[in-house]
């Protein structure tokens, strides 16, 4: 009998355990149906602990990421399993059980206290999307594609596309969905998907999102939408309001401004510091109850989500890493894990900057990342008890260690990347400037002008 039978399922995974608790990983596996029939070396409650690990050790190895897990119970660490042994259990696991665990601990976590998190009542919440690269092979590519030049030729590696509704102020997944680099519909397809969790919210998004079908999936869900378009979407007002604002319909291609089946818009525009005109499209149709000025302000905050989506890709997976897993379902478990932690680790944060009356965005995420990966390997989540002196610990070091200070005001410029290449594609004669500190921005709203 192999030495693991019994005690694989005391293994814990440090500080997250205390939102991903053995029973709720239980509860998740007999809804998929992956309760284990007998007694297993590599039970399925130890496997979801060890996918989860894989996320969080990103760049260790099976036998690497199972050492730091039973290195602290007794000498399992004599006897672990060979790594055909995991991709097994992995493969019999799925992708099911880490989405349910998903689902089960996502949502928004600021407090009514917070008042960054909420603009005149409105949770702010914005949605984006972004791709992670995957090893190359022919079930890969053929599921998922990828970037290819102009002679459709494949570039760079498979790609699997993921699009989160993310709370602003703490980073927090609210909701996520997984497709292909080539999903039918693309991000908006997929936002459109997260729109049932919503409710109540103000959510932010970038210009590639404004569509008929993505507004009225928000709007009904009872949410509110500030989207960034061109300036050719919605150019015609309709009517012209007190503020400047302006009243317009928003249709399917083709379709006249008066077909039933579009929707009203009020249009935004402003400047910053005088530069290149930005429009906004908002449901929120008062200028007297929702004053242009603030929207415009507010938009900055979807640049949030960015710093999220470089937590999780450049931070906890690792700069230019591709996933591990080189099966379609292993790539959606291996995603969908990714998430999770993400999620439990920007509760950390909030839990630590709560108690010193912080804002979230003070604490260094790469430190209670590496905190964290410690308390996995001395078995922090073993017991109540050892998670309450655990993170004990780690708020006494918030002020002198975790603490990165108030944001400056800082911009830097943007730049191409060629799908192969580490390097950015500057145009001719274009210098290279690195971030630098920025006077506060002038906003000024830009009058509509009847066409």
């Amino acid at each position: 009998m192999h030495p693991w039978i019994g005690l694989s399922d005391d293994v814990r995974l440090g500080l997250v355990t205390e939102w991903i608790v053995p029973e709720l990983v239980d509860e998740v596996l007999a809804a998929c149906g992956r309760r284990d029939a007998k007694p297993r070396p590599l039970s399925s409650r130890f496997m979801v602990y060890f996918v989860l690990a894989l996320a969080l050790f990103q760049q260790d190895s099976y036998d690497d990421v199972a050492e730091n897990l039973v290195g602290a119970l007794g000498e399992m660490d004599q006897s672990v399993p060979n790594k055909s042994s995991f991709t097994r259990a992995r493969q019999q696991l799925g992708a099911a059980p880490l989405e349910g665990v998903f689902r089960r601990v996502a949502g928004a976590i600021a407090p009514p206290t917070l008042e960054a998190a909420f603009w005149r009542g409105m949770r702010v919440a914005a949605v984006d999307g972004f791709l992670l690269d995957m090893p190359e092979n022919d079930t890969t590519r053929a599921v998922f594609g990828g970037q290819v030049d102009s002679a459709g030729r494949p570039i760079g590696f498979p790609q699997a596309r993921a699009v989160t509704l993310t709370e602003t102020s703490t980073h927090a997944t609210i909701d996520a969905r997984i497709g292909s680099f080539r999903s039918g519909g693309g991000e908006p397809a997929l936002a459109t998907e997260t729109a049932v969790s919503a409710a109540g919210m103000l959510v932010i998004m970038d210009r590639a999102f404004p569509g008929v079908a993505l507004w009225k999936a928000y709007t009904q869900a009872g949410a509110h939408l500030l989207i960034r378009a061109r300036t050719f979407v919605a150019a015609k007002p309709a009517e012209v309001l007190p503020d400047g604002t302006y009243l317009t319909r928003m249709n399917l291609a083709g379709q006249r401004r008066s077909h039933p089946g579009g929707v009203t818009v009020r249009v935004i525009d402003y400047q910053i510091d005088g530069g290149e005109t930005v429009r906004l499209l908002t449901d929120l149709l008062d200028p007297g109850a929702w004053p242009a000025e603030e929207l415009a302000a507010l938009y900055h905050e979807r640049w949030e989500v960015e710093s999220a989506f470089r937590q999780l890709k450049t931070i906890q997976r690792g700069k230019a890493e591709v996933l591990r897993s080189v099966s379609p379902e292993l790539v959606r478990q291996e995603i969908w894990a990714h998430l999770t932690l993400h999620h439990c680790l920007n509760r950390i944060i909030l839990r630590l900057a709560d108690g010193e009356g912080l804002d979230p965005d003070r604490i260094s995420f790469v430190k209670v990342l590496k905190h964290t990966r410690r308390s996995v390997v001395l078995q922090a989540g073993r017991s109540t008890r050892h998670l309450r002196q655990f993170m004990k610990r780690m708020a006494t070091k918030v002020v002198r260690k975790l603490d990165n200070g108030l944001r400056r005001l800082r911009e830097a410029d943007r730049y191409t990347r060629h799908p192969v290449s580490q390097y950015i594609v500057r145009k001719k004669d274009q210098a290279r400037r690195g971030t630098r500190r920025v006077p506060e921005k002038i906003i000024t709203l830009a009058p509509a002008i009847l066409q």
